[in-house]
């Protein structure tokens, strides 16, 4: 029997607490010691280095809404933003559902996010048929709302809404397809979300999210309770981790952006902190260290990511990420999760990129020592957007004649040469220069200058019969394309087989600052600044 009580919940919250730091407090036999330093030595497991492409999955209450002002942007974020834009969206809610706040809220919408037309086994297998190594599913996003089967809060889904575990659910279909699995969570941000102020210590709720909890009180437990990074809150977003990580062992420990960290006086890795912020750090740490012995106890290859421009942990701890970043240098380990469109959510009439575009930028991240995690944001029935399905189709055929270019691959010396429209991968003696524009005349590769001949054995183009043709020059190695080229579309592989290892190790822009700079600046509501 589930017990959800608020001294049930703090009393969870608090004995899964206990457990974390207990577990931080480590043993000889165990990897990681609680120390940040310990966690900076975590290996990339080979699945994530090898695997190179996941597809990410908002999905949650917000998707029965799939509005957003203007039409662009976010539109997960609609939660927050119908309180903060009463002038335009409280119109909107009316007009749809007949009242507004505080009559008709956020919580009145999860009734409506049924997943009535969800078939998991479908969706695994169409993860799998266009080439995901891994799946990262919204276990949490901001809103406060559960989409696993949760003993820490009334507000999830198996007791509200689509009345069925979608983690445990997904789970199970994509791991049936021998993909890893990571539900992601976003909590750390939840206590601001509903808040008049979003990045404060202590806050406090917005009008209408206090008067509907003065009518529903069950409501706190969506829109808070908490509305400040105190002890219960912390305390709570600990035991509801410790939750997903007993019931689903994850592979991956996805956390979002943690504001708070460099906002109201903190700067958390420069090690200013207010006490509140401090022992959030703390706990937090505690976390990962504990995800991370678990995983090693289980024999698991797990691994933590490490969100935003202003790193939430300090460099080296889980793999570089932000929203669509596109390094323009071969950087430390990363990951861009990156969206068809301008939303993560689900967004009615939202602007695609194209085929081409979302294919260039897999490659270019790939190439740069990138993961590429492409982001789908289905209906709240379940069903899964055309055009994103058109889009994961044609990697999916690209991926399938293209693929020894991208999985277990490594970077190269260059990532890049702009004259020729080239990016570059390598796997073993194997180096792959990847053209982005169609490749009608001969080109050379400069990167290749001063090869002797007898150093490349054979070229040939991925998805083509034709012979290549190729010779050294002064300027290096000039390939000259087949007039047949092959089933590829929007861009093609040359596979050079050499007599030497082409991955380069030693030319990684190691400093995070560094490789950042000059990446796109997005808002964390995804306003492009």
């Amino acid at each position: 029997m589930k017990c959800k009580s608020m001294s049930s919940i703090v009393c969870a919250a608090v004995f899964a607490l206990v457990a974390s730091v207990a577990h931080a407090e480590q043993s000889s036999d165990k990897p990681y010691d609680g120390s940040w330093e310990s966690l900076q030595e975590m290996p990339v497991p080979a699945w994530f280095d090898d695997g190179k492409i996941g597809i990410f999955i908002h999905w949650g209450p917000y998707s029965v809404v799939g509005y957003r002002k203007g039409g662009r942007g976010y539109s997960e974020h609609m939660p927050k933003l119908m309180y903060h834009d009463p002038k335009h969206y409280y119109p909107y809610v009316k007009e749809r559902w007949g009242a507004c706040p505080p009559e008709f809220g956020y919580k009145n919408i999860i009734p409506e996010f049924k997943a009535e037309n969800w078939n998991p086994d479908e969706w695994a297998e169409l993860f799998a048929e266009v080439g995901a190594k891994y799946v990262v599913l919204t276990a949490e996003h901001h809103d406060g709302w559960a989409n696993w089967d949760s003993d820490l809060t009334p507000w999830n889904a198996v007791d509200k809404g689509p009345k069925r575990d979608l983690v445990g659910d997904l789970g199970k279909a994509v791991r049936a397809k021998g993909l890893k699995y990571a539900p992601s969570y976003h909590r750390e941000r939840h206590s601001g979300f509903f808040a008049k102020a979003p990045h404060v210590v202590h806050g406090e709720p917005r009008d209408d999210i206090a008067e509907e909890i003065k009518r529903m009180p069950e409501a706190a437990m969506l829109y808070g309770p908490e509305f400040s990074f105190n002890k219960a809150f912390v305390d709570d977003y600990v035991a509801r981790w410790k939750e997903i990580q007993t019931k689903y062992q994850p592979d991956m420990l996805w956390m979002d952006d943690f504001p708070i960290y460099t906002r109201d006086g903190n700067q958390v890795r420069q090690g200013v902190a207010k006490p509140e912020i401090q022992y959030f750090d703390d706990q937090v740490r505690g976390m990962i260290t504990d995800f991370m012995n678990d995983g090693a106890a289980r024999g698991a290859d797990v691994y933590v990511n490490n969100k935003g421009k202003n790193r939430n942990w300090p460099d080296g701890v889980g793999c570089l990420e932000k929203d669509n970043l596109k390094l323009k240098v071969i950087g430390p380990k990363w990951q861009s999760c990156t969206t068809f469109g301008t939303s993560f959510g689900y967004l009615e009439g939202d602007q695609y990129k194209s085929v081409e575009r979302v294919l260039h930028e897999m490659i270019e991240v790939v190439s740069r020592n990138g993961n590429f995690l492409i982001n789908i944001g289905p209906k709240a029935d379940g069903t899964l957007v055309p055009e994103q399905v058109e889009r994961l189709r044609a990697m999916g055929d690209w991926l399938r004649i293209n693929g020894a270019a991208i999985y277990g691959s490594r970077y190269w010396k260059e990532c890049e040469q702009q004259d020729e429209h080239l990016a570059f991968t390598t796997n073993g003696k194997n180096l792959y220069a990847i053209k982005l524009k169609e490749p009608t005349t001969p080109f050379t590769i400069t990167g290749t200058a001063g090869w002797q001949a007898k150093q490349v054995k054979s070229v040939r183009l991925l998805g083509s019969t034709a012979n290549v043709k190729w010779k050294m020059t002064p300027g290096g190695l000039q390939i000259t394309p087949p007039a047949d080229l092959g089933a590829s579309q929007f861009a093609w592989s040359f596979e050079i087989v050499t007599t030497e290892e082409q991955h380069h190790p030693n030319v990684i822009q190691h400093d995070a600052d560094k490789a950042l700079k000059g990446t796109g600046k997005v808002d964390l509501d995804g306003n492009v600044k």
